[in-house]
């Protein structure tokens, strides 16, 4: 809850009590901004909904309310609309103290205790350490991360988390793909397997492979070098990815390997508490999980006919890890292609005795990039799948991580690379940067200024949408992490920068002659910077302090 709205509903109980000896909680009274601001600076409809408690007509318990409230010196005005609507004009001082409180709390300003004592785990990309992240993974990078923010500025004890597939046939085919590039680089032919790898970085790890070691790979026993070639694979292309991640400002706290779970007995462990207790059979010679009994649509199988795991079963085993090591609440970003995979891994952790929603899944739906109103596929200098490296070489870092966190993860998006690339209002990053950029120009001509305990000359009704919208912003940070809702920063940030720009277009700070006023604006527009750049710090996105316009 924001200071205006905690403030607003402690005098309004406060109002109703006296008139009727009715004590309210917090949660019985509604209180809005009206679209119209004509109406006033807020409302709630608190009298209708004591009018069948009263047995009043609700414009009647209005009155009395009203007559009350207007008493209080933290209201200009109050009024009743409609059927019995409460109106309310605040007093300058009782807005302006908002501006104080933003330059008081600075980079803290949006932080919130709303999730303290909760710990969350946020596993996100855990892309195959085969290749290079492409397109499809960038979208759920960047919405992990955000929501990573998003939870530890609310006081969630959050962990973001990289889970490994360094298991399976995949790697097998990751090995014998650089070996046969690696034989490539002497002359030497070793088939690429059918479903071997080819991309370009292969062939770049397999070159880095020759620089280190020449060739002392073709002269040791099969079976070792296929060993060390699935270790320097994994090695190498995990390096990549979290370098490329890093460029793209997307941090882990952990990376866990499938290879470990069954290195450290977790796989073994796992399927041994499923035996015990009675979730497993065996049949036509697989070992089965009892899924159906927990909302599945058929059961699964653990263990293959030849002995081998199927990939659930060391999900199952990583999934145990999350909650031993003390997180109450699991959450994975998972491409739209594993949609059918969320009910079988949820009613196996049901299976095994968790509560119910323990993990929640967000599916991560499709990208489409587009230029000059095209579609574009693959990348001009590869020929392959567009990279991250490449977006961000192409967009920027800043522009593709607001684009793609901008819309509601689970819609499909299309990304216009022309949009993205444009130093125009078109482009929604640059026009809010450019919103910060403008403030800070004029903060640079004017570096002396004073918080001061009322800002009395304020109250325009521009200034009143910055200071409202800048109130709401710690609520609005809340709700993003609790419905993990980035998007709904972009949001905040637009219609802010909206309000700043039209701000800044009327009101020429460099035209005045009262220093007072002067002094009260600045101060204003320094609040209203903090809290621009706070919102984009929450999305990764930078906040520059000069920019070029086309």
């Amino acid at each position: 809850m924001n200071k205006i709205e905690e403030s607003l509903k402690s005098i309004v109980k406060d109002s109703v009590k006296k008139v009727y000896d009715i004590e309210l909680l917090d949660t019985d009274i509604v209180v809005e901004i009206p679209k119209d601001p004509s109406f006033g600076d807020y409302s709630t409809n608190v009298a209708m909904r004591l009018t069948k408690q009263l047995r009043q007509n609700p414009r009647a318990v209005a009155e009395k309310i009203v007559e009350e409230l207007k008493k209080n010196s933290y209201f200009e005005d109050v009024t009743i609309a409609g059927p019995g609507f409460i109106n309310f004009r605040l007093s300058k001082k009782a807005f302006t103290r908002v501006i104080n409180d933003v330059l008081l709390q600075n980079n803290n300003y949006g932080k919130n205790s709303s999730g303290k004592g909760l710990r969350i785990l946020v596993e996100y990309v855990s892309a195959n350490p085969t290749g290079d992240l492409h397109l499809g993974h960038a979208r759920g990078a960047v919405w992990g991360d955000c929501i990573t923010r998003l939870l530890n500025a609310s006081g969630y004890d959050c962990l973001r988390e990289y889970y490994v597939n360094d298991g399976g046939h995949q790697i097998d085919m990751l090995s014998e793909s650089l070996y046969s590039r690696y034989c490539e680089l002497f002359g030497i032919e070793y088939p690429l397997p059918e479903d071997g790898y080819h991309a370009q970085d292969i062939i770049d790890i397999a070159k880095q492979i020759k620089e280190e070691d020449d060739d002392k790979w073709l002269h040791v026993d099969p079976k070792e070098r296929f060993l060390i070639f699935k270790d320097k694979g994994i090695k190498l292309e995990l390096a990549k990815i979290e370098r490329d991640l890093s460029n793209y400002n997307c941090e882990f706290d952990s990376w866990i390997s499938e290879k470990s779970l069954y290195d450290t007995g977790y796989v073994q462990s796992t399927l041994e508490l499923m035996e015990k207790m009675g979730l497993t059979y065996e049949q036509d010679g697989a070992l089965w999980l009892k899924t159906t009994l927990y909302g599945d649509d058929k059961d699964r199988v653990l263990r293959k006919q030849d002995g081998s795991y199927t990939y659930f079963t060391p999900d199952i085993a990583n999934h145990i890890y999350k909650l031993e090591r003390g997180y109450t609440k699991l959450v994975n970003l998972w491409g739209a292609d594993h949609h059918g995979y969320v009910p079988r891994m949820c009613g196996a952790l049901d299976a095994l005795g968790n509560p119910k929603n323990t993990l929640e899944v967000d599916i991560i739906q499709m990208v489409r990039l587009v230029e000059n109103g095209k579609e574009v596929k693959m990348s001009k200098r590869t020929g392959n799948a567009i990279t991250i490296r490449e977006l961000c070489e192409e967009v920027g870092v800043d522009a593709a991580r607001y684009t793609f966190v901008s819309r509601a993860v689970d819609t499909h998006l299309d990304f216009d690379i022309g949009i993205a690339k444009s130093k125009t209002s078109e482009n929604p990053v640059y026009y809010a940067q450019y919103a910060h950029a403008r403030i800070c120009s004029l903060l640079k001509e004017y570096p002396i200024f004073t918080p001061v305990p009322s800002y009395d000359l304020i109250g325009d009704e521009k200034e009143k949408l910055l200071i409202k919208q800048m109130n709401e912003f710690p609520e609005i940070v809340a709700d993003a992490a609790l419905t993990r809702a980035p998007h709904k920063i972009c949001n905040f940030i637009q219609k802010f920068s909206q309000y700043i720009h039209s701000y800044y277009g009327s009101f020429k700070i460099k035209q005045l002659d009262n220093q007072e006023l002067i002094n009260q604006r600045l101060c204003l527009l320094k609040a209203c910077k903090i809290t621009l750049k706070n919102a984009l710090g929450l999305i990764g996105v930078s906040a520059p302090e000069s920019m070029n316009r086309e």
